[in-house]
């Protein structure tokens, strides 16, 4: 009883950036509010001006789930996955902030489990990981998954973080440590996620991890592609440098 009791006194602030994710948001949205019934919690969708039509769905789910539940903190145009998150950050009222794609591939019923392992460890990060028991990936081919875990043994090798899953982007975070990590990070796309959790290790944060099964987007266009891998590659270099 007294772990739900505290559990209440937390506010979680979901942070998701999103650019054409009008077929997605609303299922994404639902899934949400299914899985954390008796959490206090707000989405903070920062859309980069989406073409699509995704801001005029997020005010239809404005006028259903309440303006306090879902804000929409919109961009003028795509500035990067990196600034998304400090702008949504100015905004989040919570003690704890999540951060997730828009895509689908971040599935909300493990948010109860991202909130129980962090309740148990007290743990200042808590991670999704593809890469440990109960974690995988659907829907990518062989290449695909090759390229992701060759990249995540490469940075375990040269970076030692003490976390099994370097790039993925699905994170619980206590506020003020997100603040202040996200505040010493200088990469942009691809790489971000990874300088985040490097830097935090180094600042002696204590990361958790919840096993995910990570879901190739279900509609849209994958923003992965080779220019993603070849930066991926130089932002290793500069953290192996600079940490």
């Amino acid at each position: 009883m007294g772990n739900e009791q505290k559990e209440n006194s937390n506010k979680y602030s979901i942070i998701i950036p999103t650019y054409n994710e009008r077929l997605n948001i609303a299922l994404l949205v639902y899934l949400i509010f299914k899985h954390l019934p008796n959490v206090n919690f707000e989405i903070i969708v920062v859309d980069d001006g989406s073409p699509d039509g995704t801001q005029d769905i997020v005010k239809q789910l404005q006028s259903v789930y309440g303006e306090d539940r879902i804000l929409l903190r919109a961009r003028p145009k795509k500035l990067g996955l990196g600034t998304a998150y400090i702008h949504g950050l100015k905004h989040a009222s919570g003690n704890f902030v999540v951060i997730m794609d828009a895509d689908l591939s971040h599935h909300p019923k493990y948010l109860p489990n991202f909130i129980k392992k962090q309740m148990e460890t007290g743990a200042d990060i808590v991670t999704g990981t593809r890469y440990v028991k109960g974690g995988g990936v659907h829907g990518w081919n062989l290449m695909r998954k090759l390229t992701s875990r060759g990249a995540n043994v490469l940075a375990q090798t040269l970076l030692w973080p003490g976390v099994s899953d370097l790039t993925g982007s699905f994170r619980l975070y206590r506020k003020s440590v997100l603040e202040d990590v996200i505040g010493s990070c200088v990469s942009k796309g691809y790489v971000f996620q990874m300088e985040m959790i490097v830097r935090a290790t180094r600042k002696g944060y204590n990361i958790a991890e919840v096993p995910i099964t990570f879901v190739d987007r279900v509609y849209g266009s994958s923003k992965l592609g080779g220019s993603e891998i070849v930066e991926y590659l130089k932002g290793l270099v500069y953290l192996l440098l600079t940490t």
